[in-house]
């Protein structure tokens, strides 16, 4: 291999590492919270069921409360039922066949099956059946040398699971909007990142380069759903906790802009794709619809920078139709049919950007075609919808 390849090979491992640790150091801090949560809920179960309650040996309780922690955020609650209820079917058929069939390997073998297939029966979510089998497994071993553990396993499920609560959302509760905040940063970023990529792109006529952001802005899942989890935590503790109900107004704006972002993914995708297309078949790319994903990639980054201060998003509103005006330059210069549809979708990733920041549907309709210069200020539409281009006339929205 020679220099300028080693060079080239060397400065991409160096640029993966800091990427690797920039990701690992996210996720830590992501997990703070909650890695302190769980120590101080496993150290309260723990000495509440051995001192308070006289346990000897205090295993379920701390087991149970970080087992409800490490639950999807927002779930929290309902893994405290369907822990209960896992114990009590798992207590309930171990007992009844280690009484008929006594205890060994093979009654082991049958007290699992027989717990997993009662709850999937009886139609239970997966928490609740790995839960059953598990209790089932403790009693069918710990028995013959536990006297007594039923109650104990169903008192420490209970403690355990209720001290998770009580420290989510009175001792402990975590800012329900900087664990947001956190969450959105990824995926904004990823958005906005692969936008400016694909203005990029088109300005160099780089079809690599726009096919590498399309890529990356496909494997988007982890991002999207760290964000779900973080708005569906922020719900539990604002519901649960006394401290933080006074955040609810702008907890309230987050849960409304996650489905808009969603949209602005998919519809930037699109965006990115026909992107490639210009490339591929050598159409004409005016300058001004370059500037307008560049306006859009310039707009996600500010929604962020002001959801995260708790401003109103303006500066992001104005630059997403900023964008629309630049796209209807483009447009009124010339565009090519996969042009066209660029356009499109440049006008509606800006209106998923509006709604995002908080417009609703119809005003931010109105506002788009209103930046772009429709001469026809179309009624009654309720969303930005891209049928297929047909110039000359102004293209369809979205």
């Amino acid at each position: 291999m020679d220099g300028p390849r080693v060079a080239e090979a060397m400065e991409q491992l160096r640029e993966r590492s800091r990427a690797t640790l920039h990701d690992r150091l996210h996720r830590v801090r992501m997990a703070a919270g909650l890695a302190v949560q769980a120590g101080l809920a496993a150290g309260l179960a723990y000495l509440i069921s051995h001192r308070l309650l006289h346990n000897p040996q205090p295993v379920f309780a701390p087991i149970s409360a970080v087992g409800t922690l490490a639950a999807s955020v927002g779930q929290r609650f309902r893994r405290t039922v369907e822990l209960i209820v896992g114990v009590a079917v798992g207590v309930a058929v171990g007992d009844l066949l280690i009484y008929f069939l006594g205890t060994g390997a093979w009654q082991l073998a049958l007290v699992v099956t027989a717990a997993i297939l009662l709850t999937i029966f009886a139609g239970a979510s997966v928490a609740i059946v790995i839960q059953a089998a598990a209790t089932a497994v403790l009693i069918v071993t710990l028995s013959p040398s536990t006297q007594n553990l039923e109650i104990p396993r169903f008192v420490d499920a209970f403690l355990g699971g209720g001290i998770a609560l009580v420290v989510t959302a009175i001792l402990l509760p975590l800012n329900p909007l900087r664990v947001i905040n956190r969450a959105a940063r990824p995926a904004l970023d990823l958005l906005a990142t692969q936008l400016d990529s694909c203005a990029e792109a088109l300005r160099s006529r780089d079809r690599r380069a726009a096919q590498q952001a399309l890529q990356r802005l496909r494997e988007n899942k982890e991002e999207l759903a760290a964000l779900g989890e973080a708005i569906e935590g922020a719900k539990e503790t604002i519901t649960l906790s006394p401290a933080r109900w006074h955040r609810r107004n702008e907890l309230t704006h987050y849960a409304e802009a996650a489905d808009p972002i969603d949209r602005a993914m998919r519809n930037s995708g699109t965006l990115i794709r026909r992107s490639i297309t210009i490339i591929e078949d050598e159409e004409a790319i005016p300058e001004p619809m370059t500037d307008a994903i560049a306006h859009l990639a310039e707009s996600v980054r500010l929604l962020r920078h002001e959801f995260a201060v708790g401003e109103e998003p303006e500066q992001a509103r104005e630059r997403s139709l900023r964008g629309v005006s630049e796209a209807g330059r483009a447009y009124a210069e010339g565009v090519g049919f996969s042009g066209s549809v660029v356009i499109a979708q440049v006008r509606t990733t800006a209106s998923d950007l509006l709604v995002a920041s908080g417009i609703d549907q119809e005003e931010a309709n109105r506002l788009v075609r209103q930046a772009f210069g429709d001469k026809e200020q179309r009624s009654g539409e309720t969303t930005e919808q891209s049928p297929a281009p047909k110039p000359p006339t102004a293209p369809p929205v979205g």
